[in-house]
Protein backbone atom coordinates (compact mmCIF):
# COMPACT_ATOMS: atom_id res chain seq x y z
CA UNK A 1 0.00 0.00 0.00
CA UNK A 2 1.62 3.45 -1.08
CA UNK A 3 2.05 6.04 1.79
CA UNK A 4 -1.07 8.19 2.37
CA UNK A 5 0.35 11.79 1.44
CA UNK A 6 -0.62 14.53 4.84
CA UNK A 7 -0.96 18.49 4.23
CA UNK A 8 2.78 19.15 5.00
CA UNK A 9 3.35 17.05 2.12
CA UNK A 10 1.48 19.10 -0.44
CA UNK A 11 2.93 22.25 1.25
CA UNK A 12 6.49 20.79 0.71
CA UNK A 13 5.65 20.44 -2.96
CA UNK A 14 4.34 23.81 -3.57
CA UNK A 15 7.48 24.85 -2.01
CA UNK A 16 9.43 22.79 -4.36
CA UNK A 17 7.40 23.88 -7.43
CA UNK A 18 8.78 27.26 -6.80
CA UNK A 19 12.04 26.76 -5.88
CA UNK A 20 14.12 28.90 -8.34
CA UNK A 21 16.47 26.76 -9.03
CA UNK A 22 14.21 22.89 -9.04
CA UNK A 23 11.22 23.73 -9.61
CA UNK A 24 8.42 23.52 -12.22
CA UNK A 25 8.57 26.55 -15.24
CA UNK A 26 5.35 26.92 -15.40
CA UNK A 27 4.81 27.58 -11.82
CA UNK A 28 7.76 29.89 -11.48
CA UNK A 29 5.40 32.13 -14.19
CA UNK A 30 2.41 32.47 -11.98
CA UNK A 31 1.55 35.28 -9.61
CA UNK A 32 -1.84 35.94 -7.56
CA UNK A 33 -3.22 37.17 -10.75
CA UNK A 34 -2.62 34.43 -12.89
CA UNK A 35 -4.09 32.16 -10.31
CA UNK A 36 -7.16 33.98 -9.39
CA UNK A 37 -9.30 31.97 -12.94
CA UNK A 38 -8.12 28.43 -11.82
CA UNK A 39 -9.73 29.19 -8.15
CA UNK A 40 -12.83 30.52 -9.53
CA UNK A 41 -13.08 27.49 -12.52
CA UNK A 42 -11.61 24.79 -9.43
CA UNK A 43 -14.39 26.67 -7.36
CA UNK A 44 -16.86 25.51 -9.78
CA UNK A 45 -16.09 22.12 -10.41
CA UNK A 46 -16.57 21.86 -6.86
CA UNK A 47 -19.89 22.64 -7.00
CA UNK A 48 -20.60 20.81 -10.35
CA UNK A 49 -19.51 17.75 -8.36
CA UNK A 50 -21.37 17.96 -5.49
CA UNK A 51 -24.88 18.74 -7.64
CA UNK A 52 -23.81 15.74 -9.69
CA UNK A 53 -23.65 13.86 -6.63
CA UNK A 54 -20.17 13.01 -7.91
CA UNK A 55 -18.98 12.30 -4.60
CA UNK A 56 -15.98 9.43 -5.71
CA UNK A 57 -15.16 12.79 -8.16
CA UNK A 58 -15.11 15.14 -5.21
CA UNK A 59 -11.96 14.70 -3.26
CA UNK A 60 -9.85 15.54 -6.50
CA UNK A 61 -12.03 18.59 -7.06
CA UNK A 62 -11.63 19.81 -3.29
CA UNK A 63 -7.64 18.95 -3.67
CA UNK A 64 -7.92 21.17 -6.63
CA UNK A 65 -9.21 24.00 -4.84
CA UNK A 66 -7.49 23.37 -1.93
CA UNK A 67 -4.42 24.00 -3.98
CA UNK A 68 -5.20 27.02 -4.59
CA UNK A 69 -5.15 28.29 -1.10
CA UNK A 70 -1.87 26.80 -0.86
CA UNK A 71 -0.65 28.45 -4.22
CA UNK A 72 -1.65 32.04 -2.32
CA UNK A 73 -0.19 31.26 1.03
CA UNK A 74 3.07 30.36 -1.03
CA UNK A 75 3.07 33.13 -2.78
CA UNK A 76 2.75 35.47 0.33
CA UNK A 77 5.57 33.26 1.93
CA UNK A 78 7.58 34.07 -0.72
CA UNK A 79 7.07 37.98 -0.47
CA UNK A 80 7.35 37.80 3.75
CA UNK A 81 3.81 38.60 3.81
CA UNK A 82 2.21 35.50 5.44
CA UNK A 83 2.60 31.76 5.22
CA UNK A 84 -0.15 28.48 5.24
CA UNK A 85 -0.13 28.53 8.95
CA UNK A 86 -1.32 32.08 8.93
CA UNK A 87 -4.01 31.69 6.93
CA UNK A 88 -5.28 28.31 9.43
CA UNK A 89 -4.86 30.58 12.20
CA UNK A 90 -7.06 33.56 10.73
CA UNK A 91 -9.77 31.47 10.02
CA UNK A 92 -9.85 29.34 13.10
CA UNK A 93 -9.68 32.45 15.14
CA UNK A 94 -12.82 33.92 13.08
CA UNK A 95 -14.54 30.99 13.43
CA UNK A 96 -14.59 30.67 17.29
CA UNK A 97 -15.25 34.43 17.46
CA UNK A 98 -18.28 33.49 15.46
CA UNK A 99 -19.49 30.94 17.14
CA UNK A 100 -19.65 32.32 21.11
CA UNK A 101 -22.51 29.40 21.49
CA UNK A 102 -20.43 26.85 20.76
CA UNK A 103 -17.25 27.73 22.00
CA UNK A 104 -18.45 30.05 25.05
CA UNK A 105 -14.76 31.30 25.62
CA UNK A 106 -13.33 31.76 22.21
CA UNK A 107 -11.31 29.12 22.50
CA UNK A 108 -11.28 25.50 21.12
CA UNK A 109 -11.42 23.87 23.94
CA UNK A 110 -14.50 25.75 25.33
CA UNK A 111 -18.08 23.96 25.40
CA UNK A 112 -21.22 25.61 25.85
CA UNK A 113 -22.83 24.15 29.44
CA UNK A 114 -24.20 20.11 29.58
CA UNK A 115 -27.33 19.80 28.84
CA UNK A 116 -27.90 22.84 26.01
CA UNK A 117 -28.28 20.70 23.28
CA UNK A 118 -27.61 22.34 19.58
CA UNK A 119 -31.80 22.16 19.77
CA UNK A 120 -32.48 24.17 22.01
CA UNK A 121 -30.32 27.12 20.29
CA UNK A 122 -32.37 29.39 18.65
CA UNK A 123 -31.01 29.05 14.49
CA UNK A 124 -32.51 32.79 13.91
CA UNK A 125 -30.72 33.86 17.01
CA UNK A 126 -27.22 32.39 15.82
CA UNK A 127 -28.26 33.77 12.40
CA UNK A 128 -28.24 37.61 14.02
CA UNK A 129 -25.31 36.75 16.49
CA UNK A 130 -23.31 35.72 13.06
CA UNK A 131 -24.52 39.13 11.32
CA UNK A 132 -24.14 41.00 14.20
CA UNK A 133 -20.37 39.75 14.36
CA UNK A 134 -19.72 40.20 10.23
CA UNK A 135 -20.42 43.87 10.90
CA UNK A 136 -18.10 44.13 13.49
CA UNK A 137 -15.22 42.77 11.77
CA UNK A 138 -16.38 44.93 8.81
CA UNK A 139 -16.54 48.22 10.70
CA UNK A 140 -12.76 47.44 12.07
CA UNK A 141 -11.61 47.14 8.79
CA UNK A 142 -12.91 49.89 7.06
CA UNK A 143 -10.94 53.02 7.33
CA UNK A 144 -11.36 56.11 9.61
CA UNK A 145 -12.18 58.10 6.23
CA UNK A 146 -13.75 55.99 4.19
CA UNK A 147 -17.77 56.24 4.59
CA UNK A 148 -18.87 52.52 5.94
CA UNK A 149 -21.82 50.87 3.63
CA UNK A 150 -23.96 48.18 4.10
CA UNK A 151 -22.25 46.47 0.72
CA UNK A 152 -18.71 46.65 1.63
CA UNK A 153 -16.40 43.81 1.50
CA UNK A 154 -19.55 42.04 -1.50
CA UNK A 155 -16.80 40.76 -4.37
CA UNK A 156 -16.95 42.44 -7.36
CA UNK A 157 -15.52 39.27 -8.50
CA UNK A 158 -18.68 37.00 -7.86
CA UNK A 159 -20.87 35.85 -11.06
CA UNK A 160 -23.29 38.78 -11.47
CA UNK A 161 -27.01 36.73 -10.47
CA UNK A 162 -24.50 36.16 -7.34
CA UNK A 163 -23.74 39.35 -6.14
CA UNK A 164 -26.83 41.12 -7.20
CA UNK A 165 -28.11 38.49 -4.67
CA UNK A 166 -26.12 39.49 -2.09
CA UNK A 167 -26.31 42.88 -3.00
CA UNK A 168 -29.92 43.08 -2.63
CA UNK A 169 -29.78 41.03 0.81
CA UNK A 170 -27.38 43.25 2.31
CA UNK A 171 -29.97 45.87 1.62
CA UNK A 172 -32.84 43.85 2.86
CA UNK A 173 -31.23 43.57 5.97
CA UNK A 174 -32.32 47.57 7.00
CA UNK A 175 -35.19 46.97 5.30
CA UNK A 176 -34.49 48.19 1.94
CA UNK A 177 -36.66 45.36 0.56
CA UNK A 178 -40.01 44.29 -0.89
CA UNK A 179 -42.62 43.32 1.72
CA UNK A 180 -43.91 39.81 -0.18
CA UNK A 181 -42.90 38.33 -3.12
CA UNK A 182 -46.18 39.92 -4.84
CA UNK A 183 -43.97 43.22 -4.76
CA UNK A 184 -41.05 41.56 -6.36
CA UNK A 185 -43.14 39.87 -8.86
CA UNK A 186 -44.83 43.71 -10.08
CA UNK A 187 -41.20 44.93 -10.50
CA UNK A 188 -40.36 42.09 -13.05
CA UNK A 189 -43.88 43.13 -15.02
CA UNK A 190 -42.81 46.81 -14.94
CA UNK A 191 -38.87 46.26 -15.92
CA UNK A 192 -40.47 43.69 -18.76
CA UNK A 193 -42.74 46.73 -19.84
CA UNK A 194 -39.77 49.20 -19.65
CA UNK A 195 -37.59 46.20 -22.09
CA UNK A 196 -40.88 45.98 -24.70
CA UNK A 197 -41.16 50.04 -24.44
CA UNK A 198 -37.33 50.20 -25.17
CA UNK A 199 -37.40 47.78 -28.45
CA UNK A 200 -40.71 49.74 -30.05
CA UNK A 201 -38.37 52.81 -30.13
CA UNK A 202 -35.67 51.24 -31.39
CA UNK A 203 -32.80 51.88 -28.82
CA UNK A 204 -31.42 48.41 -28.71
CA UNK A 205 -28.64 50.19 -25.93
CA UNK A 206 -31.70 50.97 -23.28
CA UNK A 207 -33.16 48.22 -24.10
CA UNK A 208 -30.25 46.00 -22.94
CA UNK A 209 -29.80 48.25 -19.55
CA UNK A 210 -33.12 47.57 -18.71
CA UNK A 211 -32.83 43.42 -19.93
CA UNK A 212 -30.04 44.24 -16.80
CA UNK A 213 -32.58 45.81 -14.07
CA UNK A 214 -35.06 43.01 -15.51
CA UNK A 215 -32.69 40.42 -14.41
CA UNK A 216 -31.84 41.98 -11.14
CA UNK A 217 -35.46 41.98 -10.17
CA UNK A 218 -35.63 38.30 -11.25
CA UNK A 219 -32.60 37.45 -8.82
CA UNK A 220 -34.76 39.10 -5.98
CA UNK A 221 -37.53 37.01 -6.35
CA UNK A 222 -35.37 33.90 -6.33
CA UNK A 223 -34.18 35.56 -2.92
CA UNK A 224 -38.03 35.86 -1.49
CA UNK A 225 -38.17 32.20 -2.34
CA UNK A 226 -34.66 31.77 -0.63
CA UNK A 227 -33.09 30.03 -3.48
CA UNK A 228 -29.99 30.56 -4.68
CA UNK A 229 -30.29 32.21 -8.13
CA UNK A 230 -26.86 31.00 -9.14
CA UNK A 231 -28.10 26.86 -8.79
CA UNK A 232 -31.59 28.05 -10.06
CA UNK A 233 -30.01 29.33 -13.55
CA UNK A 234 -27.35 26.15 -13.62
CA UNK A 235 -30.48 23.48 -13.13
CA UNK A 236 -32.18 25.22 -15.59
CA UNK A 237 -29.03 25.16 -17.94
CA UNK A 238 -28.55 21.59 -17.21
CA UNK A 239 -32.45 20.88 -18.43
CA UNK A 240 -32.18 22.79 -21.47
CA UNK A 241 -29.08 21.16 -22.25
CA UNK A 242 -30.68 17.59 -21.44
CA UNK A 243 -33.45 18.34 -23.58
CA UNK A 244 -31.43 19.74 -26.49
CA UNK A 245 -29.50 16.93 -26.55
CA UNK A 246 -32.84 14.45 -27.14
CA UNK A 247 -33.84 16.30 -30.04
CA UNK A 248 -30.29 16.55 -31.51
CA UNK A 249 -30.12 12.08 -31.14
CA UNK A 250 -33.84 12.24 -32.28
CA UNK A 251 -33.04 13.83 -35.72
CA UNK A 252 -29.74 12.57 -35.81
CA UNK A 253 -31.94 9.04 -35.81
CA UNK A 254 -33.94 10.65 -38.58
CA UNK A 255 -30.69 11.49 -41.28
CA UNK A 256 -31.58 15.01 -40.43
CA UNK A 257 -28.79 17.62 -39.68
CA UNK A 258 -29.85 20.49 -37.19
CA UNK A 259 -29.52 23.25 -40.26
CA UNK A 260 -31.75 21.35 -42.60
CA UNK A 261 -34.32 19.91 -39.60
CA UNK A 262 -36.68 23.30 -39.24
CA UNK A 263 -38.11 24.84 -36.16
CA UNK A 264 -41.72 22.46 -36.18
CA UNK A 265 -39.18 19.43 -36.04
CA UNK A 266 -37.15 20.82 -33.42
CA UNK A 267 -39.61 22.50 -31.07
CA UNK A 268 -41.72 18.80 -31.60
CA UNK A 269 -38.72 16.86 -30.32
CA UNK A 270 -38.44 19.31 -27.81
CA UNK A 271 -42.13 18.59 -26.50
CA UNK A 272 -40.91 14.96 -26.69
CA UNK A 273 -37.85 15.17 -24.34
CA UNK A 274 -40.48 17.22 -21.88
CA UNK A 275 -42.88 14.47 -22.32
CA UNK A 276 -40.04 12.33 -21.64
CA UNK A 277 -38.86 13.90 -18.13
CA UNK A 278 -42.25 14.16 -17.29
CA UNK A 279 -42.77 10.11 -17.61
CA UNK A 280 -39.42 9.17 -15.83
CA UNK A 281 -38.62 12.13 -13.02
CA UNK A 282 -36.41 9.27 -11.55
CA UNK A 283 -34.46 8.91 -14.13
CA UNK A 284 -30.71 9.77 -13.92
CA UNK A 285 -30.77 11.25 -17.54
CA UNK A 286 -33.73 13.39 -17.43
CA UNK A 287 -33.65 14.52 -13.53
CA UNK A 288 -32.80 17.58 -12.14
CA UNK A 289 -29.49 18.47 -9.93
CA UNK A 290 -30.27 16.74 -6.25
CA UNK A 291 -31.70 19.13 -3.89
CA UNK A 292 -29.37 20.68 -1.10
CA UNK A 293 -29.96 22.30 1.92
CA UNK A 294 -30.35 26.04 2.31
CA UNK A 295 -29.77 28.14 -0.75
CA UNK A 296 -25.67 29.12 -0.15
CA UNK A 297 -25.69 32.17 1.44
CA UNK A 298 -28.52 31.98 3.52
CA UNK A 299 -27.30 31.21 7.01
CA UNK A 300 -23.14 32.25 5.77
CA UNK A 301 -23.45 35.72 4.50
Amino acid sequence: MSQRHDLDDLLTLMAVLRDPDQGCPWDLMQAWDSIVPHTLEEAYEVADAIERRAFDELPGELGDLLFQVVYYAQFAAEEGRFDFHDVVHALTAKMLHRHPHVFPDGTLASRRPPGVSAEAIESRQVHSRWESLKAEERAARASDDAPHSVLDDVPRTLPALSRAAKLSKRAARVGFDWPDAGGVIAKIREELDEVEEALIDGDNDHAAEEVGDLLFAVTNLARALKADPERCLRATNAKFERRFRYLEAALSDEGLALPDAGLDAMERYWQAAKAAECATPDSPSMSSPAPGGEAPGETRP
